[in-house]
């Protein structure tokens, strides 16, 4: 659990990046969920005092469903990684508040901490869509309708979030380029290929491992050679952290069509950065590194941390020996620096 002195650290670094002080607390509510989806939940400015809000082993000093407050009058809409919830990246989104930000996180449907079914392919294609049910859902709102610009918005994800992020800012992909990925580069990039089912263990049944994962994920993804897109012109900046980007057609994002900034975790174990993060850098011509944390994992971006995780899941998710949590207020800093500069006008 990210501690009271690192969230103190988180704002005041991001008051020196923004160069003004906060004027606001942070309120929290949940919409209800559009059609096929989850919840909506909202982090955004408030006048109102804040106290003890608690869900599951998080706990956070915000004003529930209090009044809110216009702050910049722009809003960002976030994507969390597969199992994921708004918890483990509320003090990001707390740090977005704190820049002026209104910020809205769907629950993915068939991929969150409550249900994971659907986990791959099967929800990638349906998070753009559930990215713009959001936007949508704030827009029929009569408490954030007034007080926001629609023209204007931004979407941050990471990790199959991130793949949610690059389709949005013009990314075509498939399952079949998956298949291609994982068939040359299997060994090298096993946990983004298999997920949390199995992992290589350096012994004599690696071989086995390998060769049934391959077939397996030609079976399921090969035929499924469609390019997946999705566009909606009311978001104009984006953000990719960690992304999840073996999928992608690299030639569909040479060019976004929207500002678009990437995080990089340099010892990224679950979405190996040379082809992942790496490989949409050297294809993109206009991206921008926002942040590059060398010592960084997978989950190392998440704050507060979700604890008590499975070991395999923890292996990939944890913090690598060496990382620096107060490395955190800069990064959180930059994204926000970030849609500042990008999302006006």
């Amino acid at each position: 659990m990210v501690t009271a002195g690192l969230r103190r650290l988180l704002a005041l670094a991001l008051l020196g990046a923004l160069g003004h002080a906060a004027s606001a607390a942070t309120g929290v509510s949940v919409l209800p969920a559009p059609p096929d989806t989850g919840p909506v939940t909202v982090f955004y400015p408030t006048a109102a005092p804040v106290a003890r809000f608690v869900r599951g082993p998080f706990s956070f000093e915000l004003a529930s469903d209090a009044p809110a407050l216009r702050g910049n009058g722009h809003l960002i809409v976030m994507s969390h990684g597969s199992g994921g919830s708004p918890w483990p990246q509320a003090d990001l989104a707390i740090a977005l508040v704190d820049a002026g930000f209104t910020v809205a996180m769907p629950e993915h449907a068939g991929d969150n901490y409550r249900d994971m079914r659907d986990v791959g392919p099967a929800t990638w294609r349906h998070r753009p869509r559930e990215v713009s049910q959001a936007i949508d859902a704030m827009a029929a709102d009569a408490r954030f309708a007034p007080l926001l610009d629609f023209r204007h918005v931004g979407v941050y994800g990471m990790s199959a979030g991130g793949l949610t992020a690059l389709t949005l800012a013009g990314a075509r992909w498939s399952p079949a380029l998956l298949d291609a990925h994982c068939q040359a580069h299997l060994a090298e990039d096993f946990p983004a290929c298999v997920g949390l089912a199995t992992a290589l263990t350096g012994g004599l049944l690696d071989g086995m491992r390998l060769a049934v994962a391959r077939r397996v994920i030609q079976f399921k993804l090969g035929s499924q050679t469609t390019l997946e897109s999705w566009t909606d012109p009311r978001i104009t900046a984006a953000v990719a952290a960690v992304p999840m980007a073996a999928v992608i057609d690299m030639g569909s994002i040479a060019t976004p069509r929207i500002p678009l900034g990437l995080v990089r975790a340099g010892k990224d174990e679950w979405l190996a950065p040379p082809w992942h993060i790496d490989a949409v850098r050297a294809a993109c011509t206009t991206c921008v590194l926002i942040a590059d944390m060398p010592t960084a994992g997978h989950g190392s971006i998440l704050s507060p941390q979700p604890p008590d995780l499975p070991p395999r899941a923890a292996r990939l998710l944890d913090d690598p020996p060496g990382f620096d949590r107060a490395s955190l207020p800069a990064v959180y800093g930059a994204i926000a620096r970030f849609f500042v500069q990008n999302l006006a006008p």
